[in-house]
C-alpha cells in the first residue's frame, strides 16, 4: 500500500489538509480532504463516450454515512442508508453548479464526482471540504477540466464576517453565503439570509474571493506533485485528423455564415413575445437553413449535420444581440419584467393558496395546516431535529408541453424546492405565535423561466391568503446574462427566460421582502462571473423584486386576519411540568383517552405548553377543560362536589376533579363520631367536601363536616377524649394518626386485646 501524502494549510482557524495517494488509487483522480475533524473522500472518474448524446453526461453524487457521526439510523426497520436524504442531495448539487461550468462543452464522456463523507464532526459541514475535494480531485485527475476552483462558506456573528462558521455560529448570525470560484471569479453562489441589504451581500462576496486564494494555491501544489496529464480529447494529432477538423470547422463557418444572414427574417424581425413563438421561428429558420444548403447541392446527410449546429447558433446569436444593441428575443428591455398576474383564494377547500403568472411561468401554491405534532423529523448525518415548514415543488412535464411520466420528485424538484422554502424561512412567524406545521405546496403548471422564484412568490401569495402572520412578503426573480468572455464583456437583463439561458449565460436568483435578501442561488455558464457583473446583477434584482412585491401586494396588503374555516384551530395552555406525566398517563392512557373522546390531537413540550388542535371547538373546549381539571393545583380551603369512589375502613375516597381524588378521614366525615365509613356514604354518592391539607408528598385530605355551611371550629369535636396509648384515636395535633403525638402508638401489651370502644353517638337528623 503506498504512504499518504498530506498537503496543509491554516484556514479560518482550522486546518484545512488534503491527502491523496492512499484511498480509491483506480478512479482518474481521488483525494480526501478533512476540515476539523470532518473527513471527506473525493473521487473523479471518466468512462467512454455515449454515442448519440447531445449534452455532457456528468453525474454528482454527495453520500452521507450515519457512521461518520457515530449514529445509526433511527428507524426501527431499515438501519442501512438508502435514498440520498433531501440534504445530501443539495449538497451534491452545490458541487455539480460549482464544477460544470469548468468541463469542455464538447465532452461526450460519461464523467462521475462522487464526495463521500466518512467521518463528521458537528461542528463544520461537509459540503465545504466534498467542494474542495471534487476540485481537486478533477484538477489532479486526467479528466479535461479548466480548474481549479476553490469554495467557502461566509457567516456574519456580531456584525463580522466569519469564514467557515460552524453550525452554532451559522444559527446565530443572519447569513449563510456560499462562495465558490478563482481569481476573482464566481462560479457559483447560495445563500439563505435573514432580509440582508445588497450592500451587505456585496462585502460578503467580496471579502469571500480575499479568503478563497490559499485554497487555490494548496490545490494547485498537489496537482504540481501528484497530478496526471490531461487527456487529449479534442486536439488533432494526426494530419488525418487535422484535415478533418479544419474541414468540421470550415462547414460550421460556412452554415453560421447562411443562418447569419437568414436569422433577421425570423428570430429578430418582430418581438417574439410567447414560447410557442420562439419555437416556431426556430423551426421556419431550420427549414431555410436545409433548403439553403439544398440549393448548394449538399446532400442530406450534409444538412442534418449543419442542423445539429442550430442551437448553439440561436444561443450565441441571442446573446450578442444582447451584448451589442441591447435587444432580446421578445422585444423587452434589458430591465423588463414579463407580465405579472397573482390572485388568491383560487382553490375553496384548502386552507389557503395563491396562483402568481410570469409571462408563460404558472404557478399554483397550497397551504395547509397541522398540528405541532405534524412537522417534520429529520434524521441525517449531520442532526436530527425537526422542521416545521416545508415547502414541496412539482414539475410536471405538461408544464413544458412534454408528455414525461411523474415518477416522483428529481434532484431538481427538490433543489427548487428547498431554494423556495429558504427564501420564506426568515419571515415565518416564531413558534410561540403561530405554533402550527405548515406545509406549502407549488405546481408548476407552466414554465418558461425561473418556476422556483415563481414558486417563492406563489408560497407568500398563499400563506397570507392562509392567515399565515408572516412578517413580510417575499418575493424572487432570476437574472440573466449575456457575455463574451474573449473580450470580457457581460451585458445584466432581468427576468431570464428559454433562450436567453443558453451559451455565456447565467442563472443568478435572489430572493427576498422589501427590508433585504432571503436567498441567492447563482450558476453560470461561464468560466466565472467578474465582481462587478454580480454587483450590478444584485442592484437590477433588488428593483425587479420590488416591482413584484408591488403586486402582491396590491393583490392581497397583508395576511388575512382569520384561518379559513377549514383550518384547525389551536389552543395553547401551560401546565406545571411535573403534572404533565398526568395529562399523558399510564402508557399513554390518558392522553389517549382525551384525543379519542374530544376528536382532536395533543401535542406536550416539556416546558409545559400543551397545545390542542382541532376543527371541532366543541371537542376542543371539552379537551382544554378536561386537561385544565387533571392539572389544575388544588389548594387548601377549596371546596368540590364529586363522587365517592372507594371506601375502606378508615376512611372514603372522593374524586374532586378527574383522575384525581383525595381521602375523607372517618373522623372528618361528620361533626359526630361515626362508626363505620359505609353508615354515611356508599360508592357512587356525591359528596361536598372542602380541602382543609395536602401533605408533602403531595396527598390531598378532604373533609365532609368543614364544608358543612354552619361548621364552626369550635365545635369540632363532640367526642370523648380518646386514650393516647390505645393506638385508635386522632392524634391530638389534628395528623391523620394514632398516637397521641399524630403517629401510630405502640400497643402497651405487644399483641394484646385492644380497649372497648366507648358506645357510639346517635348522630343527629342533618341530612
Amino acid at each position: 500500500m503506498e504512504k499518504e501524502k498530506t498537503f496543509s494549510i491554516e484556514w479560518g482557524g482550522r486546518t484545512l489538509t488534503i491527502g491523496v495517494g492512499l484511498l480509491a488509487q483506480q478512479a482518474n483522480g481521488s483525494c480526501t480532504v478533512r476540515y476539523g475533524d470532518t473527513v471527506a473522500l473525493c473521487t473523479a472518474t471518466m468512462g467512454g463516450i455515449r454515442p448519440g448524446l447531445d449534452f455532457f453526461p456528468l453525474q454528482v453524487d454527495f453520500e452521507e454515512r450515519m457512521y461518520a457521526a457515530g449514529r445509526i439510523k433511527g428507524s426501527r426497520f431499515i438501519k442501512r442508508e438508502g435514498r440520498p436524504t433531501d440534504e445530501a442531495i443539495l449538497s451534491g448539487r452545490l458541487i455539480d453548479r460549482a464544477i460544470r461550468p469548468l468541463f469542455d462543452d464538447r465532452l461526450r464522456n460519461d464523467v462521475a464526482v462522487v464526495a463521500t463523507v466518512f467521518s463528521h464532526d458537528q461542528e463544520n459541514d461537509a459540503d465545504i471540504p466534498g467542494l474542495i475535494g471534487a476540485s481537486c480531485a478533477l484538477a489532479i485527475s486526467d479528466i479535461p477540466w479548466y480548474g481549479p476552483i476553490a469554495a467557502l462558506r461566509v457567516g456574519r456573528v456580531d456584525g463580522q464576517w466569519v469564514l467557515n462558521p460552524t453550525y452554532a455560529q451559522t444559527e446565530a448570525g443572519d447569513l449563510d453565503l456560499v462562495v465558490a470560484g478563482a481569481d476573482g471569479k464566481t462560479v457559483m453562489l447560495e445563500a439563505g439570509a435573514n432580509e440582508v441589504n445588497e450592500e451587505d451581500a456585496k462585502q460578503a462576496i467580496e471579502w469571500a474571493h480575499t479568503q478563497i486564494g490559499p485554497v487555490i494555491e494548496l490545490i494547485n501544489k498537489v496537482k504540481a506533485e501528484v497530478g496526471k496529464a490531461k487527456a487529449n480529447m479534442f486536439e488533432p494529432t494526426t494530419d488525418e485528423e487535422k484535415a478533418a477538423a479544419a474541414e468540421k470547422e470550415a462547414f460550421k463557418e460556412k452554415v453560421f455564415g447562411i443562418l447569419k444572414e437568414l436569422s433577421p427574417k425570423f428570430l429578430f424581425n418582430e418581438p417574439l413575445k410567447s414560447k410557442k413563438a420562439r419555437k416556431d421561428a426556430g423551426h421556419r429558420l431550420e427549414v431555410a437553413l436545409d433548403e439553403a444548403l439544398e440549393k448548394e447541392g449538399l446532400p442530406k446527410e450534409k444538412r442534418e449535420e449543419a442542423n445539429e449546429l442550430m442551437d448553439e447558433f440561436i444561443d450565441l446569436e441571442v446573446s450578442r444581440q444582447i451584448l451589442e444593441n441591447g435587444k432580446r428575443a421578445d422585444g423587452r428591455a434589458l430591465d423588463e419584467i414579463r407580465e405579472l398576474d397573482a390572485m388568491v383564494g383560487v382553490m375553496p377547500r384548502t386552507h389557503g393558496s395563491g396562483l402568481f403568472n410570469r409571462g408563460a411561468t404558472q404557478v399554483l401554491s397550497s397551504v395547509t395546516l397541522g398540528s405541532p405534532g405534524m412537522v417534520q423529523t429529520l434524521d441525517t448525518m449531520e442532526y436530527q431535529t425537526k422542521k416545521r415548514y416545508f415547502h414541496h415543488y412539482n414539475f410536471p412535464g405538461y408544464s413544458v408541453g412534454e408528455t414525461k411520466s411523474n415518477r416522483g420528485p428529481g434532484r431538481r424538484e427538490i433543489g427548487h424546492g428547498a431554494l423556495a422554502e429558504r427564501a420564506i424561512m426568515p419571515v415565518l412567524p416564531a413558534e410561540d405565535i403561530f405554533p402550527y406545521a405548515i406545509r406549502v405546496v407549488s405546481e408548476v403548471l407552466g414554465s418558461n423561466g425561473s418556476s422556483s422564484m415563481g414558486a417563492t412568490c406563489g408560497s407568500t401569495l398563499s400563506l397570507m391568503d392562509a392567515g399565515v402572520p408572516i412578517t413580510a412578503p417575499v418575493a424572487g426573480i432570476a437574472m440573466g446574462v449575456a457575455s463574451d468572455e474573449k473580450t470580457g464583456r457581460f451585458r445584466v437583463f432581468t427576468d431570464l427566460q428559454d433562450l436567453e439561458d443558453g451559451i455565456g449565460g447565467m442563472d443568478f436568483k435572489v430572493a427576498g421582502s422589501r427590508k433585504g435578501i432571503t436567498a441567492i442561488q447563482m450558476d453560470t455558464k461561464t468560466h466565472g462571473l467578474p465582481l462587478e457583473t454580480v454587483k450590478e446583477t444584485l442592484d437590477m434584482a433588488k428593483t425587479a423584486r420590488l416591482k413584484i412585491l408591488d403586486v402582491i401586494e396590491q393583490t392581497i396588503p397583508a395576511p388575512r386576519a382569520e384561518l379559513s374555516p377549514f383550518a384547525p384551530r389551536i389552543e395553547m395552555i401551560r401546565i406545571n411540568p411535573d403534572r404533565i406525566r398526568d395529562v399523558i398517563g399510564p402508557g399513554g392512557k390518558m392522553i389517549n383517552e382525551i384525543i379519542a373522546a374530544c376528536n382532536v390531537q395533543i401535542d406536550i413540550e416539556d416546558d409545559g405548553r400543551v397545545m390542542i388542535t382541532s376543527t371541532d371547538m366543541d371537542g376542543m373546549k371539552k379537551a382544554m377543560d378536561w386537561v385544565k381539571s387533571i392539572t389544575r393545583e388544588i389548594a387548601v380551603g377549596e371546596i368540590f362536589t364529586g363522587p365517592v369512589v372507594r371506601i375502606m375502613d378508615f376512611g372514603a375516597f372522593v374524586e374532586i376533579a378527574p383522575k384525581q381524588d383525595g381521602l375523607v378521614h372517618i373522623s372528618e366525615m361528620a361533626p359526630y363520631r361515626v362508626n363505620k365509613v359505609g353508615d354515611v356514604v356508599k360508592i357512587g354518592d356525591m359528596v361536598t367536601v372542602k380541602v382543609y391539607e395536602i401533605d408533602s408528598m403531595g396527598r390531598i385530605n378532604l373533609s365532609m363536616k368543614r364544608a358543612l355551611p354552619d361548621y364552626k371550629e369550635s365545635n369540632d369535636d363532640q367526642r370523648p377524649l380518646r386514650d393516647s396509648g390505645n393506638g385508635g384515636g386522632r392524634g391530638g395535633n389534628g395528623d391523620r394518626g394514632f398516637g397521641g403525638n399524630g403517629n401510630r402508638g405502640p400497643r402497651p401489651n405487644g399483641d394484646g386485646p385492644r380497649p372497648t370502644p366507648p358506645p357510639p353517638i346517635t348522630p343527629p337528623d342533618i341530612f
